[in-house]
């Protein structure tokens, strides 16, 4: 199945509780039907090396609108 999201399109999150939020696709999982939007569901994650650190985390690609796309680089 061929996603119209990429990695750098401009999205809006169109159900859940983060809805209403514009943001740009950071990683786009097509095997699992999942995308990442900075700002986005922002979770805790803790690393024993690194300590505490915030990372976005995974929203289902039906929750998620594409707004505007990318530009195209030549």
């Amino acid at each position: 199945m061929k996603l119209k999201l990429k990695k750098g399109d401009e999205a809006l999150v169109i159900s859940g509780a983060e809805k209403g939020k514009k943001s740009k696709v950071l990683e786009v999982d097509a095997g699992k039907l999942k995308v990442r939007l900075q700002g986005v569901r922002v979770q805790t994650h803790f690393d024993k090396k690194e300590g505490i650190q915030k990372k976005e985390g995974w929203i289902d690609y039906s929750n998620v609108r594409l707004i505007s796309s990318a530009p195209k680089s030549k």
